[in-house]
């Protein structure tokens, strides 16, 4: 693993992106985003001290110590499986993009001891009490998701509802993990997460809710099997400048980040 924190890139320069930029030149640590891949680059956007790239290749050349996805689905399957092939470690912020079990083989394959895959958990805990129940046998996960109705627009929910007019808690989806990435990419990453910690996409039951009153996002996780049964509840804030994203999520980010440079890991 190359420990050159003056290496990171991002790839994106979105909400997510920015965030993680100013978290991590504002902490202790002494790592820094140095460069960032974004196609059509409106140069301004971008950080006067990181270097904008705009094609795969130039990202590989430049020689990243380790890059990290902000950039969505579309990201996931074209650049990233390029960078694991060049012996480039990955972290991936959009896991809503491997609900695709062909792309996830694929990232298998491509994989090195170097350039290594690693997803974020995202606004939500407890995945790790899935990985160790799943060991014995999971039978049911359920996951409900629930934001105010602003953080719905641009999806599907914008056209089945008048989200400005909900005066209650109104289910906006119901189904599995894996619709629910493919139609909510944006907000419901945290579904895939469950989903690959737990029984999967296609038999984890997902639920999201748009509720007038949420003060920000809330997710509660169910869970049984051989082991017992397990409930687990969050509410977070959302991301200040981007309020389909929890706050968490961006955390988890740079924690996962600060975890790739760190020789112990806890």
């Amino acid at each position: 693993m190359s420990r050159d924190k003056s290496g990171v890139a991002v790839i994106g320069w979105g909400a997510m992106a920015r965030s993680l930029a100013a978290s991590l030149a504002d902490g202790p640590t002494g790592i820094r985003i140095a460069a960032a891949l974004v196609r059509k680059p409106p140069l301004s956007r971008v950080a006067p001290e990181v270097e904008t790239l705009t094609s795969i290749e130039a990202l590989i050349g430049w020689g990243p110590s380790l890059v990290v996805e902000c950039a969505g689905h579309g990201a996931v399957c074209e650049a990233v499986p390029r960078l694991l092939a060049a012996g480039i470690p990955v972290i991936v912020v959009s896991l809503g993009a491997l609900a695709d079990a062909v792309l996830r083989d694929r990232l298998e394959r491509v994989s090195t001891p170097k350039g290594r895959l690693s997803l974020v958990a995202g606004a939500v805990g407890g995945l790790d009490i899935l990985r160790s129940a799943r060991l014995a046998g999971l039978d049911s996960v359920v996951y409900r998701g629930t934001k105010p109705p602003a953080a719905w627009r641009g999806t599907p929910a914008e056209t089945a509802f008048d989200l400005a007019a909900l005066r209650q808690s109104t289910v906006i989806f119901e189904g599995s993990a894996a619709d629910a990435s493919r139609l909510y990419p944006k907000n419901a990453n945290v579904t895939a997460a469950v989903a690959l910690a737990g029984i999967g996409f296609d038999r984890t039951v997902v639920t999201l809710v748009a509720d007038p009153d949420a003060t920000g996002n809330a997710h509660h996780i169910e869970a049984e099997g051989a082991f017992g049964r397990v409930s687990v509840s969050l509410e977070n804030r959302p991301l200040p400048d981007n309020p389909k994203t929890s706050w968490l999520a961006a955390l988890s980010v740079e924690q996962a980040v600060i975890r790739h440079f760190q020789t112990i890991e806890f």
